[in-house]
């Protein structure tokens, strides 16, 4: 594959510089060629800036050649990387939790892929950076490819931009022991006190059923300002979230046991419509047009703007360890939301 080379001043000393290629390529993320090092975590610190810069320019880096191999050194690489990692709240789906806010990358289905979305878009406080380090790459599929936001917003029809950036959108949530992350999971407790507190604090509709679930519903902006570029993003999980999004088979099992109004989750216009399947295949039609993609390596380390940037998990075959990382927090009111926030 041809790209374009930068050459990238990553060096930790001024003479003599130490020169590594950014290569820029059509079809996948900004790749970086790292020099083999025995401290991955100095590496990082003594290029922070640079890679920083990088992602800034270019809304993600791969980085190839760190040869990240466990969650203790991850750890180390994300804490000197971020601004802050963060505890994840309202979780769609469950995760293992290691020492020093890493996680595991989001229990889903191997053979179903989780399409384009900016991580925690639907709560008031989101991560501006996530972080992946892929321990072992799978022998088939599996990349986490990324599209740009602002080019997804400006090929989007005008009609359907204005109307979600008028009403937002809505997303219902119903938890359960089987499907999707439980109330625990999602809230850090099951204290229903506490999880009441938690959505008032944070504009969630609730509602307990008489079997003792939690169901909500929490409207929110569908197009942000990057909080430092004041570009325009398309940023939201309207898509990802939705019915439609879900294989057949898995949607049909799921209205039947749970009900069409008791989904896991699901998603509408902020005026509380239906999104129809015709919008779902428009919005992850045009994602699809916008989306790069490299396929992981073992020891690669990836650097998403979680704003300006969405990113996807392909489906894949054999065993897959990616580690996560939700750095630099940021609020939705510091985003120049387009909608007043609340439960629809």
């Amino acid at each position: 594959m041809t790209g374009i080379r930068e050459e990238t001043d990553l060096s930790t000393s001024p003479s003599p510089p130490s020169l590594l290629d950014l290569e820029l390529r059509p079809t996948a993320p900004p790749l970086l060629q790292a020099r083999p090092t025995d401290d991955a975590a100095a590496w990082a610190a003594a290029h922070r800036d640079a890679l920083r810069g990088v992602v800034a320019e270019h809304g993600s880096v791969l980085v190839r050649g760190l040869g990240l191999r466990d969650a203790a050194g991850t750890g180390a690489v994300f804490a000197r990387l971020s601004g802050g990692l963060m505890t994840e709240r309202e979780s769609f789906a469950p995760r293992q939790s290691h020492p020093g806010g890493v996680y595991s990358s989001t229990k889903w289905p191997q053979n179903q892929p989780m399409c384009m979305h900016h991580e925690l878009s639907y709560a008031l406080e989101f991560p501006g950076l996530m972080m992946f380090a892929c321990l072992q790459a799978p022998d088939e599929g599996g990349a986490t490819a990324v599209a740009d936001a602002p080019a997804v917003l400006d090929a989007l029809p005008d009609e359907l931009v204005r109307r979600f950036e008028r009403e937002g959108w809505l997303l219902t949530r119903s938890y359960n022991d089987e499907i999707g992350a439980t109330v625990a999971e999602a809230f850090g407790t099951d204290d229903r006190a506490a999880v009441e507190a938690y959505c008032h604090a944070n504009a969630i509709a609730f509602e307990w059923q008489p079997d003792g679930t939690l169901r909500t519903r929490q409207r929110r902006s569908a197009v942000v300002k990057h909080p430092l570029t004041g570009r325009r993003c398309w940023f939201n999980q309207i898509a990802f979230l939705n019915e439609w999004t879900l294989d057949p088979e898995v949607r049909e099992y799921l209205v039947d046991v749970y009900g069409a109004d008791g989904l896991p989750f699901n998603t509408r216009f902020g005026g509380g419509d239906p999104v129809g399947e015709d919008v779902v295949r428009l919005l992850n039609g045009v994602y699809e047009t916008h989306t790069v993609r490299e396929p992981w390596q073992s020891g690669d380390l990836l650097l998403v703007d979680n704003i300006r940037t969405a990113h996807s998990r392909e489906a894949f075959a054999g065993p897959r360890e990616v580690l996560v990382g939700l750095a630099d927090a940021v609020r939705l009111a510091d985003c120049a939301p387009t909608v007043e926030v609340g439960s629809g």
